[in-house]
């Protein structure tokens, strides 16, 4: 059916006399511009949330991601958000960084103010999150497991890391597998007293650096810093080697960091100085190629120094067990404040968030070797180990409320299906130790061209978990700056199908809820999805097609 416009004209010479009468009235039709009529479409649809069957999904919520300033200023957002959802969702506001302090401890005061916000509005709000490797008060994490100062003098070396071999103790050295490492008998040291390092390389190798022994230490060195690396050496038949700079051991950074070290079946001391390169810097190990000359090397009373030109201050980095403590207890102190915190009004938490590696699915994600870290970038489970989702979810549990529904979240679960896999059996890790995870959330964002049989795949992996499931960052972006007709129903389909497969596949006492990361579309200088036109609506809060969409899909829940 046509949309019409009906229009009246009078003629002329009856207009300039007399106002028209119904005999002078000229009528006819026009057909209403189809840009009009497809708008007056959207605006006819009813609030999003009114389009979930609360009687076959009692307990489905409809979700927002939003920023906390744009909700406590009760902007357009805020009124947005308030009609159209069941759930909030604070986009940064309520993580680590924002929360925590350069001192550790934590303001609270934004998030209570939306706190009583939400609750004045009568909408939840799910907690996010607690335990992520990004948007952390990393400089605070870093400083509670620096380096102890021993002591401070003037200008002169100070002692990074040193190993005389008397000990078991093997924070600072390790080899690669194609080596054995033993000691010697005590007495058989560089200085006839004491014991020393063996190292045997039994073959020759295709390249030196197949065969190598490494000596960690922290910080690592910086752009011209000045080093002296002193170290007793010997060998069973006459040798020489060379050095690399690596970030960690396996890390490679470039080829030679001290030079070339000869050896003889003599004790002689090798001592180099360095002025650190920019090819050299952010590394904190240095490897000894051994590959090619099959024999036992032998070390003893090596010594990394620095040189301080205002003050020589010695130091000592942690043992990896007090680290291990100290980083245990600030999680615990974030997690039982902020839980202890919001728990009169949050019932359900992203306890743990993106864990799980990108390039090795099953395995967890790591900040071991990367030399780019982010000033916000910290590794929880680099400190704590696999383990770490394991307290995490006891702390939640110990300082929430006893019906709190807790989550694991994590994206690209359906573009790799090995992640979905992942995640899952990291599940089973985690129940394996104790505690109970409720839930399990998909981000889901993707694209109009996103695999949609992946997507079906991963509703039905996640079902039979048997776990609520959350779909908890869905957006939908279209990677063009000015979307045709075609794209933007291409994104509503989209949007459609993704609740759709929602529907068909997570049973309905598994269905947490949606919630939707892009209400309106990204500006052009966004750090989100800068204008990829993701939202249900635009920049000027009208209703794309990607509402009705979305809506539609509800309305089959």
């Amino acid at each position: 059916m046509k949309n019409i416009f009906k229009i009246g004209l009078c003629t002329i010479s009856a207009c300039i006399a007399f106002s028209c009468a119904d005999t002078d009235r000229l009528e006819f039709e026009v057909e209403k511009p189809e840009s009009i009529a497809n708008q007056e479409l959207l605006n006819s649809y009813l609030d999003l949330k009114d389009y979930v069957n609360r009687e076959t999904n009692p307990n489905f919520k409809l979700g927002a991601g939003i920023s906390l300033s744009d909700y406590i200023n009760r902007n357009v957002i805020y009124r947005l958000s308030n009609r159209n959802f069941d759930e909030l969702t604070a986009g940064y506001a309520m993580k680590h960084g924002a929360v925590v302090q350069s001192d550790g401890s934590l303001n609270l005061d934004n998030v209570n103010e939306f706190l009583t916000s939400a609750s004045e509005s009568e909408v939840s709000v799910f907690g996010h999150t607690l335990a992520w490797h990004a948007n952390q008060k990393a400089t605070y994490l870093n400083k509670l497991i620096a380096p102890d100062t021993l002591s401070s003098t003037g200008p002169g070396w100070d002692t990074i890391t040193a190993a005389d071999f008397e000990s078991d103790n093997t924070s600072n050295y390790e080899a690669n597998a194609a080596v054995t490492v033993s000691f010697t008998a005590d007495g058989e040291g560089a200085n006839g007293s004491g014991r020393a390092l063996k190292v045997t390389n039994a073959e020759v190798r295709a390249n030196d650096w197949n065969a190598q022994f490494f000596l960690k230490f922290s910080p690592v060195v910086q752009v011209g810093e000045k080093y002296t690396l002193t170290m007793d050496v010997r060998s069973d038949v006459n040798a020489t080697y060379s050095t690399q700079a690596h970030v960690t051991p396996g890390a490679y950074k470039h080829w030679d960091f001290f030079g070339q070290i000869p050896s003889t079946p003599t004790w002689s001391t090798y001592t180099r100085e360095i002025v650190v390169s920019e090819s050299q810097a952010t590394c904190g190990a240095i490897a000894f190629n051994l590959g090619l000359t099959a024999t036992t090397y032998y070390f003893d009373n090596i010594r990394l120094t620095k040189y301080n030109e205002t003050g020589s201050v010695q130091l000592e980095d942690k043992t990896p067990e007090k680290k291990q403590e100290i980083i245990g207890a600030a999680l615990e102190d974030w997690i039982s404040q902020m839980v202890t915190n919001c728990a009169p009004y949050v019932k359900a938490w992203d306890v743990v968030n993106e864990p799980m590696d990108d390039g090795n699915p099953y395995e967890l994600k790591t900040g071991v070797g990367k030399t780019n870290l982010a000033s916000d970038e910290f590794y929880w489970q680099d400190y704590l180990g696999k383990d770490y989702a394991v307290e995490a979810f006891k702390l939640a549990r110990q300082y929430g409320n006893p019906d709190d529904k807790l989550f694991i979240n994590d994206y690209n679960l359906e573009y790799s299906i090995d992640k979905c896999k992942g995640i899952i059996e990291y599940v089973k890790y985690i129940e394996s130790q104790g505690q109970q995870v409720d839930g399990i959330g998909t981000q889901m964002h993707i694209s109009i061209n996103s695999n949609k049989e992946n997507i079906a795949t991963m509703f039905q992996l996640l079902a039979e978990t048997g776990k609520l499931i959350k779909v908890s960052e869905l957006d939908v972006r279209v990677f063009v700056e000015e979307p045709t007709e075609e794209i933007l129903q291409q994104q509503a389909d989209m949007y459609k199908y993704v609740v759709e497969m929602y529907e068909q596949y997570i049973p309905v006492n598994q269905r947490y809820g949606i919630t939707v990361w892009g209400l309106i579309d990204s500006p052009e200088n966004a750090s989100w999805l800068p204008g990829e036109h993701q939202g249900l609506w635009t920049l000027d809060y009208t209703r794309k097609p990607a509402y009705t969409g979305f809506a539609d899909g509800l309305e089959q829940l």
